[in-house]
């Protein structure tokens, strides 16, 4: 990229990175017979959307109301794992074109009822899987006698259509130490979808995931479709838990230094509203790392000021220099940039929208 002509912070996606993550995972989904509904939450892209339809995903999974109406131009399977509450969400996702079949996860018999009743009216069906909590206790119902309370509701209530579970495993990472978590949670699983059998309200839909675990889906037989989503860019969390190589982060933020004044230290013009202010993972510290010198850390920001820790290296760069920072966490850095920048080694190739980013409806969306 001509460093002349480009205004930092920018984010940049390495192409050819990109393309063999989507390419692993999809092979993966494809070797251990599980469907891949990838969530759209790290790219927020219909670019990036299409790739992973094109490479067989059977549907996407978004997080918010926009991210249904951006991903209904990529996916006509779309699951909201997200519980829709409130008259106006609901409107909005069930004003989605007629051809896109629309699946919820939701945890309560409030907001099954709420949704029901928003389906009757436009004369809809929409799916329902019941939000199961594996051990992270943000949402989600732990007790199985309530999970096949609220499945037979959902049976009930017509256009609604019991489809199965879902869950979040975002406590879990992949070292060894999560081991007692990951069998606690493979016991849970085992547990649910038996009880819910003997219940008669048998689950079809078995769905859920994270990019940490995606590599061990495998161990988990009861899992029909799996959910991971920052596995197309990867992040330095994603490389800290095990889950990536180095050289599998295909997003970086592009920064220039603009003072090298105070000694031992370097400052980027990428701060907190560039890189996110995500904490590290484990016994880390920062926020990002250079992709080229990992050892040097991000150790503080401020808005718009990333602070380089020079202390363990003999680096030392210049007022003017451009960096590659690889932020801890890739969808929120994503989220606070309108445009990605797509490269081939150092050459700019192509640039997309980060259409999904935001709360607006798609019609009210700036550049759309």
């Amino acid at each position: 990229m001509d460093a002349v002509t480009v205004e930092t912070p920018i984010p940049l996606v390495d192409l050819d990175r990109l393309d063999r993550n989507l390419e692993r995972m999809a092979n993966y989904a494809s070797q251990h017979r599980v469907s891949l509904r990838p969530h759209s939450k790290t790219h927020k892209s219909q670019r990036i959307a299409a790739e992973q339809i094109r490479r067989g995903a059977v549907g996407l999974t978004c997080a918010t109301i926009l991210e249904m109406e951006v991903m209904a131009e990529a996916s006509t399977d779309l699951l909201l794992a997200y519980p829709a509450v409130g008259e106006a969400k609901l409107q909005r996702l069930l004003s989605l074109p007629d051809e896109i079949a629309i699946t919820v996860m939701l945890d309560s018999h409030e907001a099954a009822e709420q949704l029901a009743t928003a389906a009757r009216k436009r004369g809809r069906e929409v799916g329902v899987l019941i939000e199961l909590d594996a051990g992270m206790h943000r949402v989600g119902l732990s007790g199985l006698d309530a999970a096949v309370d609220l499945a037979r509701t959902v049976s009930r209530l017509s256009p609604l259509v019991y489809r199965g579970i879902g869950f979040y495993p975002g406590h879990l990472r992949t070292s060894a130490r999560e081991r007692p978590g990951l069998e606690q949670m493979a016991n849970f699983l085992r547990g649910a979808v038996t009880t819910l059998e003997r219940s008669g309200v048998r689950p079809e839909v078995v769905s859920g995931g994270s990019t940490p675990l995606a590599w061990q889906t495998h161990e988990f037989p009861e899992i029909t479709e799996m959910r991971p989503g920052t596995y197309v860019y990867n992040d330095r969390t994603t490389h800290q838990v095990g889950a990536c190589e180095w050289n599998d982060c295909a997003l970086t933020v592009l920064a220039t230094v603009v003072s090298t004044a105070v000694p031992g230290q370097a400052v980027i013009d990428a701060g907190s509203k560039s890189l996110g202010r995500e904490p590290p993972e484990g016994q880390g510290s920062g926020f990002g790392a250079l992709l080229d010198r990992p050892e040097v850390v991000v150790t503080r920001l401020s808005e718009e000021h990333g602070i380089l820790d020079l202390r363990d290296t003999d680096w030392r760069p210049s007022v003017g220099d451009q960096v590659r920072v690889v932020p801890n966490h890739a969808c929120i850095a994503v989220c606070l940039h309108e445009m990605i920048y797509g490269i081939r080694g150092n050459r700019w190739e192509t640039s997309w929208p980060v259409t999904a980013r935001g709360r607006r409806p798609l019609s009210q969306s700036v550049g759309v």
